[in-house]
């Protein structure tokens, strides 16, 4: 998922304002901020012109995709088998499922229970587990009196008939609140053998909450995510290191996403005739259109999810896209009709990410990709992902800046590592959003020459915190975002400084080719780095991943005083250097003297301080610390750098990369 990019400017005035008494920057909302450029463009980007008025173009007609021929093999462990029927009321505010859920044991034990998730009881009240973490606010998204949901289960039946319901219990294993209504265990009449199946028949009734935190109806719009009774993992032993087998399960928290096995879905959605479907998978049979209504079947097969988007003004659009590791992907786009003339854009940004990712990481299996682009007031349900599916920020402005390709690109991305890198993100976040918000920077510069601001977005890690915990043990969201999308990135980036470009290629690409259709953990991670690199890399995952640990190097004091040498003057200068943070390699130190020369030392940091002392000819100048700031983990650029002929009652430090900011600030706003 994306935080949206919406307080560049503020930052930037913030930064010149608050330069002069050296106050750090903040990460501020990080849904909101988490990429900020130096001065990237964004006010307009390539064909960013406005609809014309009363354009009168031809669109493409929905289709039914062409059926593929089965996969010699299932690219997973199906797991699960979803055969749902649905139905938007006319409201469009209710949905009517029913479902058969079938149920395979992975396992060497027989189970006796299974777990389901009902997420849209996350909203039903404001004492949820969901609603008090958040505060009733996800990004920019705030809950309105409107946003309340919920979930029923009507009926829930063995095949033979017999009744479920009595049998089901509501468990908050994570906080214990009773209010909270997400996870349902099932006790089952008769325990599933290992290798055996069960089937489940049920069926539901939804109230969908107005937008809000990824689902919801916004006037005839509507974003049907988590949106029916899905089954936990179980997992087994030796997966995600697992000593023994069973359930991994949790609520629906303020901060968190979501977890869920790999299996078949096939999906029949009932809504009225005048509304366009945007669904997982590939539609499998034409349109059926009777007495004001109209049916789409949709199937998809080795995903751990479905959604899917309905609206009456979707504007429809689609390209055949094949490259190299893209065998053939029917890109489809419903886009808002303020965004009718920005087709190319997304288009383009699409095929930038699939190229990119399936040249770098690994092909894309799938035939189809659909892009939603949510009508202004549904941006809740907008910068999210899903399996062959994703969505773009709100058409809120007829001119987007770059925000619309970071977007598309960002999602598409957790294609690879949400979508068959299927990372458990209640517990392991950072294996989904840093690693996704890492390429998408790479599709970025490729595609685009934008290339991220690593000085600032350091200077955002304010309240670090170690990547690998529950999503809920961030005291806050922006906590959360700081560090499973900036911090992990930076690690991750890292990493790459510290193997170099091709072999940082090569580990996330034996990752992604050893981990995808299964569910890796950190620790899997770690060992490809070991194995591609042949070095052991435990002290770095502890100080970084595991601890909460930055890798700030100060400059902690300067002397400079004249001595005799041979009878002539000259300047004996101490330096004190100070790591406050974990270790981090090989520090550059340089140090200016009064005629201009420079003399650059090399730290190992090692220790945790080193003093140089210098004779010279010349009085020191000033003293700065990684001066092309590759310590891309530093988070206190501002102690980087020291003057050395101050007084000392008005020595302040100054950041090289906030006056390099100032300049750009400047730069910006001259004519």
């Amino acid at each position: 998922m994306t935080p949206r990019n919406v307080k560049r400017l503020l930052f930037g005035l913030l930064a010149a304002a608050l330069l002069a008494i050296s106050v750090q920057f903040g990460f501020g909302n990080a849904w909101q901020s988490q990429y900020t450029y130096a001065f990237a463009p964004a006010a307009k980007a390539p064909n960013a012109s406005p609809p014309a008025a009363n354009s009168a173009k031809p669109q493409a007609v929905q289709q039914p995709d062409k059926t593929l021929p089965p996969q010699p093999q299932s690219l997973s462990k199906r797991v699960v088998e979803y055969h749902i029927s649905v139905s938007l009321r006319e409201d469009g505010q209710h949905l009517d499922g029913e479902q058969d859920v079938t149920w395979t044991n992975p396992g060497r034990k027989p189970v006796s229970e299974l777990y389901f998730h009902l997420y849209p009881n996350a909203f039903q009240s404001a004492k949820t587990t969901f609603m008090t973490e958040s505060g009733g606010k996800l990004r920019q998204d705030k809950a309105t009196l409107n946003s309340r949901s919920h979930i029923e289960l009507l009926s829930l039946q063995t095949l033979e008939g017999e009744s479920l319901l009595p049998r089901l219990q509501y468990m908050q294993p994570d906080d214990g609140n009773t209010n909270d209504y997400t996870l349902v265990r099932l006790r089952l009449p008769e325990a599933v053998a290992p290798g055996k199946s069960v089937t489940l028949k049920m069926n539901f009734e939804v109230k969908l909450p107005e937008v809000f935190a990824r689902m919801g109806y916004s006037g005839d719009f509507v974003m049907a995510g988590q949106w029916f009774p899905k089954l936990a993992v179980y997992e087994t032993v030796g997966m995600r290191g697992r000593t023994s087998e069973g359930w991994n399960v949790h609520q629906y928290h303020g901060n968190s996403e979501f977890y869920s096995d790999f299996g078949i879905y096939s999906v029949r959605i009932d809504v009225p005739e005048s509304h366009v479907v945007a669904a997982t998978g590939f539609q499998t049979k034409p349109i059926v259109t009777n007495e004001g209504r109209k049916v789409f079947q949709f199937y998809a097969e080795d995903v751990h999810d479905f959604a899917w988007a309905a609206s009456p003004d979707f504007v429809y659009e689609e390209t055949a896209y094949s490259d190299k590791g893209i065998p053939g992907v029917r890109i489809k786009l419903y886009l808002d009709p303020l965004h009718a003339d920005l087709k190319d854009r997304y288009f383009h940004a699409a095929k930038s990410a699939l190229a990119n990712y399936a040249k770098w990481y690994g092909s894309y299996p799938y035939n189809t990709l659909s892009i939603v682009v949510p009508p202004d007031g549904a941006n809740g349900a907008g910068g999210m992902e899903y399996p062959t599916l994703v969505t773009a920020f709100a058409a809120i402005s007829p001119n987007p800046g770059y925000d619309l390709e970071r977007t598309v690109v960002h999602e598409i991305g957790h294609q690879y590592w949400y979508g068959m890198v299927a990372s458990n993100e209640f517990e392991e976040a950072w294996l989904d959003e840093g690693f996704t918000s890492y390429a998408e920077d790479k599709v970025m510069e490729a595609a685009y020459g934008i290339t991220p601001n690593l000085r600032l977005e350091a200077s955002y890690m304010t309240d670090p915190a170690p990547l690998k915990q529950p999503s809920w043990a961030y005291a806050d969201s922006n906590q959360y975002a700081e560090n499973v999308y900036m911090r992990a990135k930076l690690v991750l980036i890292d990493i790459e400084n510290k193997v170099g470009d091709k072999l940082m290629e090569r580990i996330l690409r034996i990752y992604f080719q050893k981990y995808k259709f299964k569910h890796p953990t950190t620790g899997d991670f770690q060992r490809v780095i070991e194995q591609v690199t042949k070095a052991k890399w435990t002290d770095y995952f502890n100080q970084y991943v595991y601890s909460n640990r930055t890798a700030d190097v100060s400059v902690e004091a300067i002397g400079v005083k004249p001595i005799d040498q041979d009878g002539a003057v000259a300047y004996e200068s101490t330096v004190l250097i100070q790591r406050n943070g974990g270790l981090t390699g090989p520090v550059p130190i340089v140090l200016r003297f009064a005629d201009g020369t420079t003399l650059t030392k090399e730290w190992s940091d090692t220790e945790t301080h080193i003093q140089f002392t210098e004779v010279s000819n010349f009085p020191l100048q000033s003293v700065t610390v990684d001066p092309n700031q590759t310590n891309v983990l530093d988070n206190k650029l501002i102690n980087n750098f020291m003057l050395a002929e101050l007084p000392s009652e008005s020595r302040t430090r100054w950041s090289l990369a906030a006056i390099k900011l100032v300049e750009g600030i400047l730069g910006a706003i001259s004519w």
